[in-house]
């Protein structure tokens, strides 16, 4: 009797123990779909993200400097948000870094109605180079050459010359093609005009012309002071009487930019005796350079600096010279 008692009163007490776990499994059933379904609805939603961000066209960063350069004449602050002013390198020597903001300075340049023509603009790699046209109070021309890191530029170097022109050719500073092609032939033309400049500019062997530039096609010049042709050309970089300079001269290559058939070139030398900063553009075709734009811009002297930057430091990895 006293064993079945025991028995009766542990059931009874099972029960609600045996109903409390019951009640527990369909609780922890419950959490756990819920957080499984929560991961399911994450997993969807970030599968939507890329497939809109895949199917939605990315700005492309030459664009995003475009932007970025009319919004000197617009005064858009939102054009100047593809810097990041904390990471932001200036390599114009007369420029300042930091102190005032790029959105209020475009704020404030905009109101001196400035005007801000973007020629051309192409990309290599994480740098966008673009030739623009400005006019504050004096028109200029001018090389800007951009670094990206991501979607935002962190270092810049440029090159602005007075505008000038046209030439005895009639050729303008800007004028001429501005779309460009050949994307496939980017490394090839590069490596065509790398080898130019370095040969005939820097190594002045003027018997090796032929190889870069075609007697039957000519050359189109866009340089104020330079005409048409390849004797022309040839005439500007002659070799110096013994024991003197010559009046332009190419000492180091400091970088090598293209997109398809367009190529710049920085370079560093002396020009009447000056310190002098070369960039040029050139437009390939048919493996011969046909066509020359450039910029050429004192480079003022340590003292007047205002930053640290230099005008080439960066762009020297890979610097090429012939001394």
């Amino acid at each position: 009797f006293f064993l079945c008692a025991s028995m009766s009163s542990l059931l009874s007490m099972a029960a609600p123990v045996t109903a409390m776990l019951v009640v527990a499994r369909s609780i922890q059933g419950v959490i756990r779909r819920f957080f499984m379904g929560r991961r399911v609805v994450r997993c969807l939603q970030a599968d939507a993200a890329k497939k809109e961000r895949e199917s939605s066209p990315q700005i492309a960063r030459k664009d995003l400097i475009r932007k970025l350069l009319k919004g000197i004449e617009t005064g858009d602050s939102e054009a100047a948000s593809v810097v990041s002013e904390e990471k932001y390198i200036q390599h114009n020597p007369q420029t300042r870094e930091g102190g005032e903001g790029l959105a209020a300075l475009f704020k404030r340049l905009s109101k001196t109605n400035p005007r801000v023509n973007i020629v051309r603009a192409y990309e290599d790699g994480d740098f966008v180079f673009a030739h623009t046209e400005y006019d504050f109070s004096t028109r200029n021309i001018g090389f800007e050459i951009f670094r990206f890191e991501g979607n935002v530029a962190v270092e810049h170097w440029d090159n602005i010359q007075p505008r000038q022109g046209p030439n005895a050719s009639g050729r303008s500073m800007v004028d001429g093609p501005t779309e460009s092609k050949d994307i496939d032939l980017t490394e090839t033309n590069k490596k065509l005009v790398r080898s130019f400049v370095m040969e005939v500019l820097i190594g002045r062997s003027q018997e090796n012309l032929h190889l870069y530039l075609s007697e039957k096609r000519g050359l189109l010049q866009h340089s104020p002071e330079m005409i048409d042709g390849i004797a022309a050309f040839r005439s500007r970089f002659h070799e110096a009487p013994l024991g003197k300079r010559q009046a332009v001269q190419y000492d180091h290559l400091h970088r090598v930019l293209a997109e398809g058939n367009f190529v710049l070139t920085v370079c560093e030398g002396i020009r009447d005796g000056v310190h002098t900063s070369f960039f040029d553009l050139y437009r390939v075709d048919n493996g011969s350079i046909v066509e020359h734009w450039d910029t050429v811009e004192a480079v003022p002297p340590r003292s007047s600096w205002k930053n640290e930057n230099g005008k080439f430091l960066g762009l020297k990895l890979g610097a090429e010279r012939k001394d």
